[in-house]
C-alpha cells in the first residue's frame, strides 16, 4: 500500500511516498481504508526525530484520519464493513490503510464530508480532554487559548464559545485575528503589539488557559490567571524549561497541568472519544462548530504540507487526501 515514509530525521525533504506492507487488524481493532489524514505539529516533530511513536504504534506518521471500514478484528461489534468513520490514531495516518483500536473510531458527524472529517479527531479530542475533562471550563468563565488561528485554536474557540465561555485568544496577523473573532472569540489579542497578560488582568483574569508554548509563556500565563485559574500546557514550541513562581500559584490557588494525548492508555483514549461523540459532534452537526481546513493536497505532496505547517502562515488544518 502507499504510505509516506521518511528517509531519516530531518526537514520536509526527507518525506516521500512509497509502498509498505499493509497492516492487519488485531483483536479489538478496525482496519480502515484511509480517504484523508491531517497534518499536526506533532507530525513535524516526529519527522525531525523528536517525537517517536509509543510502543506498538505504527512508525508511519499521522495522528488522525477519515475513511471506510475495510475489515473488523476479532471481537469488534457495533461497526460494519463500509461504514464511514474518522479516527484518533497513535500513528499510521499517512497511509492507504491503518489499523485502529475500536475505541478510537468515531462516526463522521452529520453534514461533514469524509475529507473534512479527517481534520476533526485530533483537535476535538485534544480540546475536549484538556479544556473540559481536565480543566473543567464552565459556562460564563473566561478562557484563553494561544494561537487561535491554528488547528487546536480554531476548535478551542468554537467549542468554548458554543458552551458559553467568554473566549480570549492570541494571534499574529490582522487576518488571523479576524478569523478568531468570526469563530466566536470575544477578544482577539495581537501578540506582536499587545500584552495578553494586561488584557486578561483588565478582564478579571483567565479561569482556564490552553497553552502550546510551554516555557516561554509559563510565567506570563500564571500572571494572567484568575483566582482558582487552571493552566493546561499541551506543547513546548517556546521551550521545555521555565521558572514557575510557586508563590503566585499559592496566592491565586491556581494549578498548572501538563498533558499529552498520544501515549495515553487505550481506555483513556476511548473515554475521550466517547466524550467527543457525545458532546462535540452534536455541535458540529448543528453548525455551531465547523472544521476549518486551510488546504487539501494529495499524499504525494506531503513534504509541501509539512513545509506549510512549519512556515506558520496557515489557518486551521492542512489535509492530505489519498
Amino acid at each position: 500500500m502507499r504510505a509516506a515514509v521518511a528517509s531519516g530525521a530531518g526537514g520536509p525533504d526527507v518525506l516521500s511516498v512509497s509502498d509498505v506492507p499493509e497492516p492487519t487488524p488485531a483483536a479489538g481493532e478496525v482496519l480502515l481504508d484511509v480517504v484523508a489524514t491531517a497534518v499536526n505539529r506533532a507530525d513535524t516533530l516526529q519527522r525531525k526525530g523528536f517525537y517517536p511513536p509509543p510502543p506498538g504504534a505504527p512508525e508511519t506518521i499521522g495522528l488522525e484520519c477519515s475513511g471506510r471500514i475495510a475489515a473488523l478484528g476479532e471481537g469488534v461489534e457495533g461497526w460494519s464493513v463500509g461504514d464511514e468513520v474518522c479516527a484518533l490514531l497513535a500513528g499510521g495516518g499517512y497511509a492507504a490503510r491503518v489499523a485502529v483500536p475500536v475505541g478510537q473510531v468515531m462516526p463522521v458527524p452529520a453534514g461533514v464530508s469524509l475529507v473534512e472529517a479527517a481534520a476533526l479527531p485530533e483537535v476535538a479530542a485534544t480540546v475536549w480532554s484538556n479544556v473540559f475533562m481536565t480543566a473543567h471550563l464552565a459556562k460564563g468563565e473566561r478562557f484563553l487559548v494561544h494561537g487561535g488561528a491554528g488547528g487546536i485554536g480554531t476548535m478551542a474557540i468554537q467549542l468554548a464559545a458554543a458552551r458559553g465561555a467568554e473566549v480570549f485568544t492570541t494571534g499574529g496577523s490582522p487576518d488571523k485575528l479576524e478569523m478568531c473573532r468570526s469563530l466566536g472569540a470575544s477578544r482577539a489579542i495581537s501578540y506582536r503589539d499587545e500584552d495578553f497578560v494586561a488584557v486578561l488582568k483588565e478582564a478579571g483574569g483567565a479561569d482556564v488557559i490552553l497553552d502550546n508554548m510551554g516555557a516561554s509563556y509559563l510565567a506570563r500565563n500564571v500572571d494572567a490567571l484568575a483566582t482558582g485559574g487552571r493552566l493546561v500546557i499541551i506543547g513546548m514550541q517556546g521551550g521545555t524549561k521555565g521558572e514557575l513562581d510557586i508563590n503566585a500559584l499559592l496566592r491565586k490557588r491556581a494549578s498548572v497541568t501538563a498533558t499529552s494525548l498520544r501515549a495515553r492508555p487505550l481506555a483513556e483514549k476511548a473515554a475521550i472519544c466517547c466524550g467527543v461523540v457525545e458532546n462535540v459532534w452534536p455541535l458540529v452537526a448543528s453548525g455551531a462548530i465547523r472544521p476549518i481546513v486551510e488546504t487539501t493536497m494529495p499524499l504525494e505532496d506531503v513534504a509541501t504540507a509539512h513545509q506549510l505547517m512549519e512556515d506558520g502562515s496557515h489557518t486551521g488544518k492542512i489535509v492530505l487526501t489519498l
